[in-house]
């Protein structure tokens, strides 16, 4: 196979993980012991995110006419690409914890459902917790209200109950 056909079907895979994905993540990951990756690829796989090398030039390529296209600046230097199809924030924040840990590993950038950042900005919607954990919340803060009526209601049946019976 030549070299032309080659890098196409590089080009073709980044473009199929693209059109899935809500989001993803650029980080520089040299310096990353055999372990430390090993461990971060475990979890970065459990939480369904693609995490991958890539040549600049081929990403390039793949995300002309994309949403993704804002990464364009950042392919600069060693980059790793984390490709998150369901929840939009997972990887980063994996990633961020994993930073955190290993200051080896730096964010440069990420797209997420079509919104280019920074760095810095990437390491802020990794503080966003999950859409689950949210619901979880917005849920929680219903029950409390319902349940608090729910027991006046109930006592003041017994009471009106009480009545009755005398």
């Amino acid at each position: 196979m030549a070299k032309v056909e080659q890098k196409k079907v590089i080009v073709d895979e980044i473009k199929q993980k693209l059109e899935k994905a809500s989001s993803v993540v650029v980080v520089n990951a040299r310096g990353l012991t055999v372990e430390q990756d090993t461990i971060l690829r475990k979890s970065l796989r459990e939480a369904g995110v693609d995490y991958k090398v890539y040549k600049n030039t081929m990403v390039r390529f793949a995300i002309k006419d994309t949403q993704f296209e804002g990464l364009e600046p950042y392919l600069e230097g060693p980059s790793t690409f984390a490709f998150s199809y369901e929840d939009a924030t997972a990887a980063a924040a994996i990633l961020s914890k994993t930073a955190k840990d290993v200051k080896v590993l730096e964010f440069k950038a990420g797209v997420i459902e079509g919104i280019t950042y920074d760095a810095e900005g990437m390491k802020a919607i990794a503080e966003i917790p999950s859409r689950e954990v949210l619901l979880s919340k917005l849920l929680g803060s219903f029950k409390s209200p319902i349940s608090s009526f729910a027991r006046v209601i109930k006592q003041i049946a017994e009471k009106d109950g009480e009545k009755a019976a005398e």
